[in-house]
């Protein structure tokens, strides 16, 4: 079993709950692909998942256990001796399916959702209060190209209005930045004109 990054590193070592949900629950000579990752509190922890890429050995068994991680699967690239790279991801994810029905797959094994309906779409993106960035798309009748990133991906952008108090740095590529929120009662001085910047102020 090897669990391998997208720039080919092995991690498997990293993670040995992944290794035995694979080694226990899916047939020999299985390929998938998916994501790594850790929540911590209801969110996800990008930082937690850092940390136990850098873990082996025994620290990797407690990272396990403190910090388990869960492996998001979205596609299924070979299975029975076949490379599936060539079929259309429509048929890959029908087979994908099947894996996890037939074999009865479960966590730390998740299988990622997926969906053609735009208003189910729409209801995702509500989870990125839990740390998800946005939406990934591919065609359907697409094949799975190796090296290449054919599918597209819709970021969650969340805006504010903010008053700028004060900056460190050059005007034009400020260095710090200092806000305050609109909402809320804040005296930055006369209004159309700079205030005086103490030394050592400004926020990150």
């Amino acid at each position: 079993m090897l669990l391998r990054s997208r720039q080919s590193t092995d991690m498997t070592a990293s993670f040995p709950e992944i290794r035995a949900a694979v080694l226990a629950q899916l047939p020999a000579d299985t390929g998938l692909d998916g994501e790594l990752v850790v929540w911590e509190h209801g969110r996800l922890a990008f930082e937690r998942l850092q940390q136990r890429l850098a873990e082996r050995g025994r620290g990797a068994a407690e990272g396990a256990g403190r910090w388990p991680a869960h492996f998001v699967v979205f596609d299924l690239v070979h299975a029975d001796g076949a490379d599936l790279t060539g079929w259309p991801y429509a048929r890959r994810r029908a087979a994908l399916e099947a894996l996890f029905t037939d074999h009865r797959v479960e966590a730390p094994l998740t299988l990622c959702p997926s969906t053609i309906d735009p208003a189910v779409a729409r209801g995702w993106l509500e989870w990125t209060a839990a740390g998800l960035e946005g939406l990934c798309f591919k065609r359907l009748d697409q094949p799975c190209i190796g090296g290449a990133r054919t599918w597209r991906k819709y970021k969650v952008r969340t805006t504010t209005e903010a008053v700028i108090g004060t900056v460190t740095g050059p005007v034009e590529a400020p260095r710090t930045v200092l806000l305050g929120g609109t909402t809320l009662r804040a005296d930055f001085g006369t209004p159309g004109a700079a205030p005086r910047c103490p030394r050592g102020s400004g926020g990150r």
